[in-house]
């Protein structure tokens, strides 16, 4: 039985990603399952991944991209005895989630209840438990305490403004205009990056206090923006490094220039503390928290207390066209990819 797969031929722009045929399905080795996969998501991290620049991913082009997949289980192979054909099943590979069929170690994929949406689900593996994670894991956060999101229409952008609305945080948003509409819906209130001052307003919204926490995924200097946006006690949280994809810096010294911020700041006895977070390396540390997370934010969404903003569910042959839009900003949440037709019930 044939399948489809979207191969990145080279390091370059969307014109690198194209669809190839695969003449037989992968078959399980002992201790793996193999996975019909429903959808795969995609984001800024994928684009990253195509142009070459992401530090954590070391395979030479043709491979095949995406970030994480949600699916469910085609085959076992032997020695598996904890899964079963038909169970719904998640994972976050860094590569190989752009494709209808894969195999993956039975022991690294998080099972998932029956009944998920399955563009929603998708959307809780790199999105919401990066969110989850940075609210949760990194600073104790009580309700009527307020936060600053950079980005705040993206994928990861509105986890944090749904989740922390859930935690009953105040939330105050960066982002273009268009997507004002969008930070509102999550009970944030939005900035407009482009027209205002976000240190201003902040220091405004909160009467010249500052934030308790900041979550900044601008990179360069707004994260020292960023910093002075903090009240006493209150902690910048830095993840990802969208100025790299703007060709400002490389994410490598973009990294190494938070690093020296860090080790400054900790020198600076104003109460105020600033860390830097990254899913992958968490989940190579804390694998058993990862799946306590996600499966977590499975819970909710199966409760119906989450509701991801998907801006659009695309074929799998839409990765491309994706990544344009990706690439312009121009999408306001997350956008699927549709990997397998039919959706087992």
């Amino acid at each position: 039985m044939a399948f489809k797969r979207v191969l990145l031929q080279a390091h370059g722009g969307p014109e690198q990603l194209v669809v190839d045929e695969v003449a037989a399905l992968p078959q399980p080795k002992t201790g793996e399952v193999r996975v019909r996969v429903l959808t795969a998501g995609t984001g800024f991290t994928d684009t990253i991944i195509r142009l070459g620049q992401y530090p954590g991913v070391r395979e030479k082009p043709p491979f095949v991209p995406g970030y994480d997949w949600f699916g469910v289980v085609d085959a076992l192979g032997e020695g598996v005895t904890t899964l079963r054909v038909g169970q719904y099943v998640a994972d976050m590979p860094v590569i190989g989630g752009y494709t209808q069929y894969l195999c993956a170690p039975a022991d690294r994929v998080v099972p998932a209840p029956d009944g998920l949406d399955p563009a929603e689900a998708v959307a809780m593996i790199l999105s919401y438990t990066t969110a989850y994670q940075m609210l949760t894991r990194l600073k104790k956060l009580e309700p009527g305490m307020t936060g600053l999101v950079h980005a705040a229409g993206g994928a990861v952008g509105t986890a944090l403004l749904e989740l922390g609305r859930h935690m009953g945080l105040t939330l105050l948003g960066t982002a273009s205009s268009g997507k004002h509409e969008l930070v509102r819906h999550f009970g944030a209130t939005p900035i407009d990056y482009r027209s205002e001052d976000f240190e201003q307003v902040v220091l405004k919204a909160t009467g010249g206090e500052g934030v308790d926490i900041v979550f900044d995924t601008i990179g360069g200097a707004n994260w020292a923006r960023s910093y002075r946006c903090l009240k006493r006690g209150g902690l910048l949280v830095g993840f990802g490094a969208l100025q790299a994809k703007d060709g400002e810096e490389s994410i490598p010294s973009l990294l190494w220039g938070f690093a020296r911020l860090l080790g400054l700041w900790k020198l600076i006895p104003d109460g105020r503390g600033s860390t830097f977070y990254n899913i992958q390396t968490r989940r190579e540390k804390h694998p058993d928290q990862f799946r306590e997370d996600l499966q977590s934010l499975f819970a909710l969404l199966a409760a119906g207390e989450l509701h991801p903003a998907i801006a659009a569910i695309e074929p799998l042959e839409a990765a491309a066209e994706v990544h344009r839009r990706i690439d312009k900003a121009e999408i306001a949440g997350k956008v699927v990819l549709r990997c397998s037709e039919e959706v087992m019930a």
